[in-house]
């Protein structure tokens, strides 16, 4: 691959939810800022290759996608008097591009566009993820675990209801907040997900992604400093986060929990983070995402795996379950049963969770195998291997339960 090409693919991952929300702000329609961002990486890929970097790439891509965006209005002879309000609108913005602080930030103003009551939950995160994240339809029908012609109308469906039920481009008013900030806290947690755990594809990490998400949540932090689930959010990702560089193998490999290499971790995320957890209970409004977070401190604190508290997680996780019971909470609070009193009974706890929804999980027949492995039950845990493989998405999570099942043999 060229180095222009590898360059505008990296842009593309960092700039496209930015760029799509200026023009969005700009010109009050989403369909015309993604056709015109979109249109402007085309040109890139068409012609950087060949002519050369510019020196602003990023100024490049937004004049680019401005004019592009001038030009779609001008042909369009329905939109009328919109040309005028297009460039008019144009020449104002051209001077706001950085907007200082969070209230003004455009990502942020686009965040809470998409999560807007009016829509239905599914359809907000999906199309954050989609208009700020860059993120293909198909990558979000994965995460959402349906069709991609299904997601395709979602997305469809959303952007013409902002359109029609007139949803302003704004942060909302302070009263406002607190109905919002939920849906918002979910497409954030969500960005961060695909990121730190790519769901297909050959990459195990998108750093771009991670970075948007912790972005954002320090955005929500100085927006609505008073509310312990947005401090939360931040801190579970900053904490999971901090283990980016020991997750990996130099090969890329993927590196377990308890395997890893904790000097690698980033000192500096988890005393955030930590510092983070130790401010929201005084609030006393334990939430899920305060929950998870303190969940991680507790891992943090171990310089070695064997000196992890799992009784103290057991506890965290029982009071998870109570306030936000799912099958993936369940699923982890069995991980932390069988460091405490062994795979028998966390197998007992794993197999009471099979279901439709959770047989299609792979993480399911990914931990149920592993107990099995503990227990010497060879070819319960080589079926419960081939399950997994079967429904893991991502390359390196692949080749990982593969080399686990291959060291069943030997």
């Amino acid at each position: 691959m060229p180095a222009e090409t590898a360059e505008i693919e990296r842009i593309f991952r960092e700039e496209h939810g930015r760029a799509v929300a200026v023009l969005i702000r700009a010109f009050g329609d989403i369909d015309l800022a993604e056709e015109a961002v979109q249109d402007a990486f085309a040109v890139a890929l068409s012609r950087w290759p060949f002519e050369g970097m510019p020196a602003s790439p990023v100024g490049w891509i937004m004049t680019t996608a401005r004019r592009r965006a001038i030009d779609a209005v001008r042909r369009e002879s329905t939109r009328g008097h919109r040309h005028a309000e297009a460039a008019r609108l144009y020449a104002r913005h051209s001077e706001d591009d950085h907007p200082e602080g969070p209230m003004h930030d455009d990502r942020l103003r686009l965040i809470f566009t998409c999560c807007h009551p009016a829509l239905a939950p599914a359809s907000q995160v999906a199309l954050t993820l989609r208009l700020l994240g860059g993120l293909s339809t198909a990558a979000i029908a994965r995460a959402f675990f349906v069709g991609e012609p299904a997601m395709a109308q979602r997305l469809v469906r959303a952007k013409g209801k902002i359109r029609d039920a007139r949803i302003p481009y704004r942060v909302p008013d302070e009263p406002e907040l607190p109905g919002r900030v939920r849906s918002v806290l979910a497409v954030v947690y969500l960005i961060f997900n695909e990121g730190y755990a790519v769901s297909a594809g050959d990459a195990l990490v998108r750093d771009d992604l991670c970075h948007e998400a912790i972005r954002l949540g320090r955005l929500l932090v100085g927006l609505i400093p008073e509310e312990p689930e947005v401090r939360g959010l931040l801190a579970l990702m900053l904490l999971v986060a901090s283990r980016r560089a020991a997750r990996t193998t130099s090969a890329g490999e993927l590196v377990l929990l308890a395997d890893q290499d904790r000097t690698l971790w980033n000192r500096e995320f988890i005393l955030e983070g930590q510092t983070l957890v130790s401010r929201c209970p005084r609030q006393n409004e334990p939430g899920p995402y305060q929950l998870q977070a303190a969940i991680q401190a507790v891992h943090s604190d171990a310089a070695v795996a064997a000196d992890t508290d799992w009784r103290q997680i057991l506890r965290l996780y029982d009071q998870l379950l109570t306030i936000a019971p799912a099958p993936v909470v369940a699923l982890n609070r069995a991980v932390a049963v069988a460091e405490i009193e062994g795979p028998v009974r966390a197998l007992a706890l794993v197999d009471a969770l099979s279901d439709p929804a959770t047989d299609g999980y792979y993480l399911f027949h990914a931990v149920r195998a592993d107990l099995l492995r503990r227990l010497g039950r060879t070819a319960e845990a080589q079926q419960a291997y081939d399950m997994a493989l079967s429904l893991a998405g991502n390359a390196r999570e692949r080749a990982f339960l593969q080399r686990r099942r291959d060291a069943l043999n030997g």
